[in-house]
């Protein structure tokens, strides 16, 4: 549905100021460390191997379906012989996993056996099982008895259950009964390990992965009723610490919030696989998270780049949203979630204006406080980086670092820093604390004014901006100011750089005057960006796409430098035809 359908007080639009802060808490403490730390030990016990002791199923009571497809590349790469995720790729003959060194996101797609689903996307039965099967032995061996660290993670425990129970035929197709057996005690002892460590998985998408896998388990294992009612709590209270009100993904992260939508997408099947309907929590939550996974989609339906996510394509999107059985508009003003969209003609203009998540919620976090991108139709035309924890694992360290950067934003940039922290382990330090929202929608245009704090305990000065976008979307006017507030460390003017990063194959030429370029948009539109800030340059830039690769862009560099009484900057986007 498109987002003029949706009357404005159905997702909260209003007129006024709103104020948001930042809790204290920066990451879990050392105590809370140390008892993960603790808990992690005692899966090497002899106590815990007992408590995974018990009866194995001798079959499961149904198998559900996959709702979803999988990545066609990736599945022909597996009938080719070979283990392939985002960059790099292993030999399948002479794979050892008990000394298999990968990357993390390659180790954690195999582990979680989310690849069953790109093989049966691709393969027959017969074709499909003897490959799963193959990579099934490898994987118990190294794996199915010795509780290791990463393998036994309580989500990648609750994933891996969604997945084999979804793709059984794939696993369960040979006649060789101790190795059926097999299979179906490792999936025993997986569901009996997160009946005890699920809460004790990360907040967020983790915990809700691994209560899914105890709830399928209870609902597909015979004599499993107490632990889906017991599984039913835990998935209860974990998509309460892991969503906000009005359905964001507490790790701001658009590629979380999809990831959860499709996970209880996929419990969905679970429990129509035994004729019964997924719980009215559940389904609730559902219908709370699509909107807001609308809201954050350009006007093709993919994915914005935000927090560390790559543009998902709009077919990915698609296909989780059906799964979701959710049918609704976009939200357009998510309060707590904090993405604001505007929507007017053809153009979509999506903005962060809420302060980054906290260290305790994610790591990898990004300093893109009121960055902004915008489209026209199917064309994005100013972007960000984005894909810092989606990219190609043959990306260098620093480059992937790099996309996390306010500077990788489209956004203001105040002495080359960033306006939130970004520490040398990955997590988000002091800087953005405070948010000041408003917003006004009329016929003839709509308007965002906001403003941070990230640079006011270094270099004395709030960042406000402004962003209008008329009614016909044919223009979209900015200001960008920088107000003295607090005590300036250095005397002398602050150098600033407001960056607007292109989209891939927008082609950028400067005018005569040096304060204006030429965008031209694959299409065939063209746009007219000015400004009068001191200096405009056109410089390189790269976008993460959706296989996690960089593509070569442009960049616009509003470039000058703030005198203690601050200074303002505006500019204007316009469609020229």
């Amino acid at each position: 549905m498109s987002d003029r359908d949706q009357a404005p007080a159905a997702d909260g639009i209003d007129e006024g100021k709103r104020l948001m802060r930042v809790g204290g808490d920066k990451g879990l403490s050392l105590a809370e460390r140390l008892s993960d730390r603790f808990h992690r030990l005692t899966w090497r016990t002899p106590i815990h191997g007992l408590r995974l002791k018990g009866r194995y199923p001798l079959k499961l009571i149904a198998v559900p379906d996959d709702p979803l497809f999988g990545d066609l590349a990736r599945g022909r790469a597996l009938l080719e012989g070979r283990f392939a995720f985002r960059g790099e790729s292993h030999a399948i003959e002479g794979l050892d996993l008990r000394s298999f060194a990968a990357g993390a996101a390659l180790a954690e797609h195999l582990h979680s056996f989310a690849w069953l689903r790109d093989l049966s996307s691709v393969a027959t039965r017969a074709q499909g099982a003897p490959i799963a099967e193959g990579l099934m032995e490898r994987w118990l061996a190294a794996h199915g008895e010795r509780v290791t660290a990463l393998a036994w993670r309580p989500d990648l425990w609750g994933r891996r259950i969604l997945f084999w129970t979804a793709h059984a035929p794939l696993i369960l197709s040979s006649t060789d009964l101790v190795y059926r057996s097999k299979v179906l005690n490792a999936l025993a002892r997986g569901a009996r390990h997160i009946d005890r460590s699920a809460d004790k998985a990360p907040a967020g998408p983790a915990r809700v992965a691994a209560w899914c896998g105890v709830i399928a388990a209870g609902l597909l294992i015979p004599g499993g009723d107490p632990r889906r009612a017991f599984g039913e709590g835990g998935l209860h209270r974990a998509l309460g610490t892991a969503l906000f009100e009005d359905g964001g993904v507490v790790s701001r992260s658009p590629e979380g919030l999809l990831d959860l939508v499709a996970l209880l997408a996929m419990l969905r099947e679970s429990y129509a696989a035994r004729r019964l309907e997924l719980p009215g929590f559940a389904q609730d939550a559902l219908a709370s998270m699509v909107p807001a996974l609308l809201g954050i989609c350009h006007a093709d339906r993919g994915l914005s780049s935000w927090q560390g996510g790559g543009p998902v394509t709009a077919e990915q999107v698609a296909q989780v949203i059906d799964a979701s059985g959710i049918r609704t508009r976009p939200l357009r003003q998510a309060r707590d979630w904090g993405y604001q969209r505007l929507v007017a003609g053809s153009t979509v203009l999506i903005m962060d204006a809420a302060p980054p998540p906290v260290a305790r919620v994610v790591e990898g976090g990004c300093a893109s406080t009121l960055a902004f991108e915008f489209s026209d139709g199917p064309a994005r035309i100013i972007v960000n980086c984005g894909g810092a924890r989606a990219a190609d694992a043959r990306l260098p360290k620093a480059l992937v670092e790099g996309l996390r950067t306010t500077a990788a934003h489209s956004t203001l940039t105040l002495a080359d820093t960033n306006s939130t922290a970004i520490h040398a382990d990955g997590t988000l330090g002091r800087g953005v604390a405070e948010l000041e929202l408003r917003r006004q929608e009329s016929e003839n245009a709509s308007r965002i004014e906001a403003s941070h704090d990230g640079y006011v305990r270094r270099h004395g000065f709030v960042h406000r901006r402004q962003l209008v976008l008329t009614g016909d979307g044919r223009e979209l006017r900015g200001e960008d100011v920088l107000l003295p507030k607090g005590r300036r460390r250095h005397p002398g003017a602050t150098a600033f750089s407001i960056r607007f990063h292109l989209g891939r194959g927008v082609e950028a030429s400067p005018t005569a005057d040096g304060l204006g370029a030429v965008l031209r948009v694959p299409g065939g539109a063209m746009w007219q960006f000015r400004t009068g800030g001191e200096s405009l340059a056109i410089d390189e830039s790269l976008w993460i796409d959706t296989e996690g690769r960089p593509i070569a862009t442009q960049q616009l560099v509003v470039s000058g430098a703030a005198e203690a009484g601050g200074t303002t900057v505006g500019w204007v986007l316009k469609r020229a035809r």
